[in-house]
C-alpha cells in the first residue's frame, strides 16, 4: 500500500517525522510537501496534491497534517472518492458504540471505526491537539484496520460514492 503526505509548513517537521516512521513500518510513501517552512503557504495548495493521487487510487492511503486538521479534512474531502477521517487526541467514547450497548474504553476505537465503517482513505490529523507518540500509534492503528466487510457498511459508503458529482 502507498501512503501520501502532505502538510502545511506548521506540520513539516511531524510531517517528515512520520514519513520516517511510515517507511520503516514498510510502507512506500510519497511525499506531496510542503517540503519547507514558508508561513505564507496555503494549505489547500499541498493537501490537494495527496488528495488527488488518493482520488485517482482509492485503494491508497492519505494521511494529511494541519494545526486542527479542519481545514485540511475538507479540502481532502472535496475529491471523488476521497474519504477523509480526523483525527484530534485521543478522546474516551461516552455513548455505547456497538448495538449491544458495549462501551469501549479503547480512545482510539474511533480510527478503527473510519475504517471500518467508512472506509475512510485519508487521515487528517490535527497535530496541535496530538502528542507525538499518540501520532505514531494513530497512524500504525488506521493503516492496520481493515476495509469494512459488513454490508451495511459497505451499502452506506457506496451511497457515500454516489453522492460525489
Amino acid at each position: 500500500m502507498k501512503v501520501y503526505l502532505a502538510t502545511d509548513h506548521t506540520g513539516v517537521d511531524l510531517k517528515n517525522r512520520v514519513h520516517k516512521f511510515l517507511e520503516k513500518e514498510g510502507y512506500s510513501v510519497e511525499d506531496c510537501g510542503t517540503f519547507e517552512i514558508d508561513k505564507n503557504d496555503d494549505y489547500p495548495d499541498w493537501i490537494s496534491k495527496a488528495a488527488q493521487k488518493v482520488s485517482d487510487n482509492p485503494q491508497e492511503r492519505g494521511i494529511i497534517f494541519g494545526g486542527s486538521g479542519q481545514g485540511e479534512a475538507m479540502v481532502a474531502n472535496k475529491f471523488k472518492n476521497v474519504r477523509c477521517a480526523l483525527f484530534y487526541a485521543p478522546a474516551l467514547p461516552t455513548q455505547p458504540v456497538n448495538v449491544e450497548g458495549d462501551v469501549s474504553t479503547d480512545p482510539f476505537e474511533i480510527l478503527k471505526l473510519t475504517r471500518t465503517h467508512n472506509n475512510a482513505n485519508m487521515l487528517s490529523i490535527g497535530f496541535r491537539f496530538v502528542k507525538d507518540e499518540d501520532v505514531y500509534k494513530a497512524v500504525k492503528i488506521w493503516l492496520e484496520t481493515p476495509d469494512p466487510t459488513e454490508e451495511r457498511h459497505l451499502r452506506r459508503v457506496e451511497k457515500i460514492s454516489k453522492l460525489e458529482s
